[in-house]
């Protein structure tokens, strides 16, 4: 059901390290236990920022593929795809561009932010200001329900429903809607039909959202219906036009509760990231230096966890027995910091074994990747494709 229909993606601009595995990965291996998932490799997103040295964009895309299965992501429940694979998802950000106000674009708040973050670019460009409207294409080609975010993305899928909105309102005006709408009612059946008679009055009528959503719900599960009347009823029943894009909801992540080894975010620009596919001594040489409470300089001070970046690891990797270890032996210098170390160096490993075993067969033999995404690139065209033969027709761009 696209309703439930969950879409996401990530620029490949290099290794993926433990912080997007406990900010995203994660998150993304439950979903796709629960949920239809699609998960794209964003690499016209690495474009807007990366334009002039595009040379790393393919090696760090199937790295970060290999990466993903490595995590968990699983093809036989997920779609894993390309998007410069998908080329509807271009057809659809050209479309979109004609009627999207300008200042829609520079409203966007982290469009300024990044400007200045990455000021040693040159990003005055029509792709770098056009990216939000490239990620609504993305996501409103497969009319998904769901984008998983953190609260810094959330403007961005407010912009995708107005976006949707707007699409809606200029284009929904298909010749014969009621028509078609009631022909659509009748394929419900003779209890669902006045059922839904009944609910479409009571929203319409009496603004009861229960009703709404209780229309929506028969309206997906029922078997009889193709999506081309799913999208009448729904518009039908809400007393709008045809619906042809689909309003996405932001489905909020927590952020990643996995500092770098340095206390700060992160990030394999500051040089504080373990990636997630990692050599096990350089784990261990990398946590086994990592700073401590600056208050130890030697074994016999006592020490505040709180002010330790090894604590934070702790918070992630430890159990509680391993917690209360570590705060009472610190505080009363009961313990070294090599000593508070090791349990969170035996927690990362623990978690990297299964990945590193996931990822040997695809680092043996890449073609096992590229069948993965050959196939998955083929399911995400046939639903955007699906959806761009009702957009054209709704723009009067179908030329028959």
């Amino acid at each position: 059901m696209s309703s439930e229909r969950v879409v996401s993606g990530m620029r490949p601009t290099g290794a993926m390290h433990l912080g997007h595995y406990h900010g995203a990965l994660k998150n993304w291996v439950k979903m796709q236990a629960e949920q239809e998932c699609l998960f794209f490799v964003a690499d016209w997103h690495a474009l807007t920022t990366h334009y002039d040295d595009p040379s790393i964009i393919e090696t760090s895309t199937w790295d970060m593929l290999i990466d993903w299965l490595a995590a968990g992501i699983d093809p036989s429940k997920a779609t894993l795809f390309i998007q410069s694979q998908v080329p509807e998802h271009a057809e659809l950000h050209l479309l979109l561009s004609m009627a999207t106000p300008l200042g829609w674009l520079e409203r966007v708040p982290t469009y300024k932010d990044q400007q200045e973050k990455l000021a040693d670019r040159d990003l005055a460009t029509y792709g770098f200001l056009g990216y939000p409207l490239l990620q609504a294409a993305d996501v409103l080609i497969y009319r998904a329900g769901h984008v998983p975010v953190g609260e810094d993305q959330v403007p961005h899928i407010e912009m995708m429903r107005e976006l949707a909105r707007r699409f809606n309102h200029l284009y929904g005006k298909e010749k014969g809607f009621e028509e078609k709408a009631l022909e659509a009612v009748k394929k419900l059946g003779g209890k669902q039909s006045k059922l839904y008679g009944e609910l479409r009055i009571a929203y319409q009528e009496q603004g009861k959202q229960e009703a709404l959503e209780q229309g929506k719900a028969m309206i997906e599960s029922a078997q009889s219906l193709s999506s081309v009347d799913r999208e009448r009823l729904s518009g039908y029943l809400e007393g709008s036009r045809k619906r042809i894009l689909v309003e996405p909801q932001a489905r909020l992540t927590e952020a990643s509760k996995l500092p770098g080894l340095d206390g700060q975010k992160m990030s394999k620009s500051y040089g504080n990231a373990i990636a997630l596919r990692e050599d096990k001594d350089s784990i261990i040489k990398k946590v086994r230096t990592m700073p401590t409470d600056p208050a130890r300089v030697r074994r016999t001070d006592p020490g505040e966890p709180e002010k330790c970046p090894v604590w934070q690891l702790h918070k992630v990797y430890s159990d509680s027995d391993t917690k209360e270890w570590v705060q009472k032996g610190c505080r009363s210098a009961g313990i070294g910091c090599l000593e508070c170390k090791q349990p969170v160096i035996d927690g990362i490993l623990k978690e990297q074994e299964p990945m590193r075993e996931r990822a040997q067969k695809y680092v043996d033999d890449p073609s096992l990747v590229r069948a993965i995404v050959a196939d998955g690139c083929a399911k995400a065209r046939a639903l955007a494709q699906e959806t761009m033969r009702e957009v054209r027709d709704a723009m009067g761009l179908n030329y028959r």
